[in-house]
């Protein structure tokens, strides 16, 4: 095996074994989050995309590489051309084959896995993310069930404060009736009684007034019969004269 594809072959090996590791089911993305999440990814995250993209070109480019020598070798025509000319040349045309094949799934599944690991460690983050939130939510969820159990007791004890204050209130209310029902009757037994004693009071009037007329003719007639004494007792005292 050549340099480059003990390279390649190592490259897979590493893959493999993240992806494994990633798929641990004891390791909860938290805490790949956490590691995802170090000040050493945020300097190196500039380059990742380019290397990402580089890694993806050399792939596909020792890919192609190996589908060729697989075609070269595998040809019919060429492994009746080697065995015609030598006698090991088929033996030396399989081992070439083989070794392009190998090379061709090498690179293949390094290329296929290199896509999987960038797809698992987005999966990943993302997973851990929503399992953020959903603590998040669950924390929103139970303190809003809380506070709406409290607001529900509140209510329910506010429903019974006013429900007592009401039924306080209504037999206040009920003995203030009474009384004013009690006033009434109190104010308009004393306004009979002022309405006898003015009506008593102006037949009083009436009769005062009479009486007094009547003393005014009395006294009209006595004085009239007063200067008609003193008329014949002038008379009387001139004709004795």
């Amino acid at each position: 095996m050549t340099l480059q594809w003990a390279a390649v072959a190592t490259f897979l090996y590493a893959e493999i074994g993240l992806i494994l590791i990633f798929c641990l089911p004891f390791i909860p993305p938290q805490r790949w989050q956490k590691i995802f999440s170090f000040s050493v990814w945020g300097k190196i995250a500039t380059f990742w995309n380019k290397a990402f993209l580089t890694i993806i070109v050399l792939l596909i480019v020792l890919f192609l590489d190996a589908v060729r020598e697989v075609r070269k070798y595998s040809s019919a025509h060429a492994i009746e051309r080697s065995s015609a000319s030598r006698p090991a040349a088929y033996e030396h045309t399989q081992m070439k084959l083989f070794r392009s094949q190998r090379n061709l799934y090498i690179s293949g599944f390094s290329l296929f896995f290199w896509l999987v690991l960038r797809r698992l460690v987005t999966l990943i983050t993302q997973l851990a993310k929503e399992l953020s939130n959903k603590g998040v939510l669950k924390s929103q969820a139970e303190s809003t069930n809380k506070a709406a159990k409290k607001f529900m007791e509140e209510n329910e004890r506010l429903k019974r404060l006013l429900k007592n204050y009401g039924k306080e209130e209504d037999h206040i209310l009920e003995e203030e009736n009474k009384k004013l029902v009690e006033d009434k009757e109190k104010l308009q037994t004393e306004l009979k009684k002022v309405s006898d004693a003015l009506s008593k009071a102006q037949n009083d009037v009436m009769t005062m007034k009479v009486q007094s007329e009547r003393l005014s003719k009395e006294y009209d007639l006595l004085l009239k019969e007063h200067s008609e004494l003193q008329d014949h007792a002038r008379k009387g005292s001139k004709k004795g004269l």
